[in-house]
């Protein structure tokens, strides 16, 4: 990549600067060496591996995941190897990644937030964390995400026990997502993620049951877009960290209707499944988007959107 190409795309978030504003999401690019033959991982403007807990988790009771319209319904139950596996066997391994390694944790306390950033944090190659408050395919899991109060309680525990940039993934499944965001910034975060998957489900009626073996689960994909553009809107009219917007980008369109409407990066997720090059392609594609609009950056197109 050209000198002119990597500074043009360049984006800051808070402390933490990216090449460029595209970032895979966690719990969709496994921890990145899986896809090391399909994607050109150095690349990439940020890479989540996925979400790591203090201790491995075996996760839910299939079925895990279900096919809908316009979308993918998932109740993982985070599944992952532990936080002393991700240090002993997968961080070596991303830290030999040019892209920046955005570590994702979640906790079922703030004490289990605060250690884990705190040993994720003191870990070389780990550009930030990721605290993943909005989970909901795991009990407890989805709390500290539909309260400002706590949501801001957590963010300023880890803030005191790391010097690591954090980004909070807050839930559309509340009231108001502005108010929690605003939690967030009150806590020392250097950005918000928005969103997290929707709380929906899938019934099989001739067997009168549920479809996925949790319940219920996390609706990703094409279809929760327009809920990401709007929680990224009522964001950027509350609070003054960046924001990151995830949810249904699947396209060059998708990703420049998040950078005006207000969001300074993005991440891709389900579309990773089915596409799992759309990530270069979208690199390469964004600076004539950009320029078609008139910016000479991604910050110049950020929050644009006129009313």
């Amino acid at each position: 990549m050209s000198t002119e190409l990597s500074t043009q795309l360049e984006t800051t978030l808070g402390r933490l600067t990216l090449p460029n504003p595209i970032m895979v999401a966690s719990g969709t690019f496994g921890y990145a060496r899986e896809m090391e033959h399909i994607v050109d991982l150095h690349r990439l403007g940020g890479i989540l591996p996925k979400t790591i807990t203090a201790e491995p988790r075996i996760g839910n009771a299939p079925w895990r995941t279900v096919e809908t319209s316009a979308g993918l319904l998932n109740a993982i139950g985070l599944d992952n190897d532990g936080v002393d596996a991700f240090i002993e066997h997968h961080l070596p391994y991303l830290s030999t990644l040019s892209a920046p390694i955005v570590v994702s944790v979640a906790g079922r306390t703030v004490e289990d937030f605060t250690e884990l950033a705190r040993r994720v944090g003191q870990c070389e190659g780990v550009a930030a964390i990721e605290l993943n408050l909005s989970c909901p395919n795991v009990s407890g899991g989805i709390d500290f995400g539909t309260n400002a109060d706590s949501c801001q309680r957590v963010v300023a525990s880890v803030r005191e026990a790391t010097d690591t940039p954090i980004l909070a993934k807050l839930t559309p499944n509340v009231t108001s997502i502005a108010d929690i965001a605003g939690g967030a910034a009150k806590g020392g975060a250097d950005a918000v993620c928005l969103i997290n998957t929707v709380l929906g489900m899938a019934v099989d009626w001739r067997k009168q049951r549920p479809i996925l073996g949790n319940g219920m689960g996390g609706l990703s994909g094409p279809a929760i877009k327009p809920i990401a553009l709007r929680c990224v809107h009522q964001v950027r009219q509350a609070v003054e960290i960046p924001i990151i917007g995830i949810g249904g980008v699947a396209s060059l369109d998708d990703v420049m209707q998040f950078i005006v409407t207000g969001a300074s990066a993005i991440q891709i997720g389900t579309a990773n499944y089915y596409d799992p090059q759309l990530s270069m392609r979208l690199i390469d594609e964004l600076p004539a988007a950009l320029r078609e609009i008139g910016a000479s950056s991604v910050a110049e197109a950020v929050g644009t959107l006129k009313r």
